[in-house]
């Protein structure tokens, strides 16, 4: 699997957050269950507190299925999925 830095990001008044449904709807489906399901793997994620901005890290086979797992974001803002190393394997391919 490879690895994948996701952010999300939304405007104030878009915020997920601020409907109690939706912000459950969206806790279940970072749930590491729902994410097994569409075939990713959560292994850490942070809200930028006041930003509006939500940042992962996860492994997937392909960036696809990270961006169809992040579909139910991408409806309330914008949505950029980055590949990613960790820093062993940058040192052991001898650089970014």
């Amino acid at each position: 699997m490879d690895l994948y830095f996701v952010e999300h990001k939304h405007q104030p008044e878009a915020c997920p957050a601020q409907d109690p449904e939706q912000g459950n709807y969206l806790l279940e489906h970072l749930s590491p269950g729902s994410a097994r399901q569409h075939g990713v793997k959560l292994l850490a994620d942070a809200v930028l507190d006041g930003k509006h901005q939500f940042k992962l890290i996860v492994e997937a086979g392909s960036e696809e299925k990270v961006r169809e797992f992040m579909q139910p974001f991408e409806m309330a803002g914008s949505l950029d999925i980055h590949p990613a190393s960790h820093c062993e394997t940058v040192v052991e391919r001898e650089g970014c």
